[in-house]
């Protein structure tokens, strides 16, 4: 057993992500700006991780670097013990389509297709059969409380409808992690909460590892650890014990 700076025990053997001394360094005219300043972080399966930090500070930067959308200056990051920044852009495809889901701020639905189908066109990526992605899109819609809503486009759904389907369209291909990067930044407060819930089911019922870049002090409650950044560099881990003092601090203010 190792006990990481959050004073939560896990089995190292269990770590689905690994981030070891990682940097990152944009290069704008002639002048280097760091962005990440040597980040360690251990994420176990299962695991609800919440990123925080003010804007600038490195959070969605790190966001990138874990989904694969981004490689370090230095350092490594690793998926199932892979070093994902080693993979050809091949294997880097197939671990995105396969490994991990993605939901976005904005959506990032395709807006001439139905709710169904892009739900399942990950799964034709993934070489599924068309009557296989469909009997599973609509499970998925089912899933997310969109089963009767299949055949709508998004324009024809709420926002908070809309976000539902970039869940499931996460889940397409049984990924072990979903990386949310700021789920409930565009919804209203309830539907928010909604979103925050669904993600929680997973991470408890499924088993999918969620690590979610936000803002949103609501995501505390149910988070099992939340990661703060601030200028480039971890600032602290606090686990779930830890939180409902944070908690308790924040309600005071």
């Amino acid at each position: 057993m190792v006990e990481n700076k959050g004073g939560l025990k896990m089995e190292e053997t269990n770590w689905i992500v690994r981030v070891t001394q990682v940097t990152k360094a944009f290069t704008m005219g002639r002048t280097v700006v760091p962005v990440l300043k040597g980040i360690d972080l251990s994420i176990r399966a299962g695991e609800y991780i919440s990123i925080m930090g003010p804007s600038g500070s490195g959070k969605s930067t790190l966001f990138n670097m874990i989904g694969g959308l981004d490689k370090p200056s230095s350092g490594a990051v690793y998926i199932d013990e892979v070093d994902i920044a080693q993979l050809d852009a091949y294997e880097l495809a197939w671990l995105r389509c396969r490994k991990i889901g993605y939901i976005f701020q904005t959506f990032n639905i395709i807006q001439v297709m139905t709710a169904l189908e892009n739900v399942t066109l990950p799964m034709v990526f993934a070489g599924v059969s068309a009557t296989d992605a469909t009997d599973k899109g609509m499970a998925l819609l089912d899933l997310v409380g969109l089963k009767e809503r299949f055949n709508h486009k998004p324009f024809e759904l709420s926002g908070g409808q809309q976000q539902r389907v970039a869940v499931a369209r996460a889940l397409a291909n049984d990924p072990a992690i979903i990386l949310a990067d700021e789920p409930t930044g565009n919804l209203d407060l309830k539907t928010g909460a909604e979103i925050i819930d669904l993600l929680k089911m997973l991470s408890v019922e499924k088993r999918v590892t969620v690590i979610s870049a936000t803002h949103d002090f609501k995501m505390l409650n149910v988070s099992d650890r939340v990661v703060w950044i601030e200028d480039g560099r971890i600032d602290r881990i606090e686990n779930r014990d830890e939180l409902s003092i944070s908690m308790g601090e924040i309600g005071n203010r």
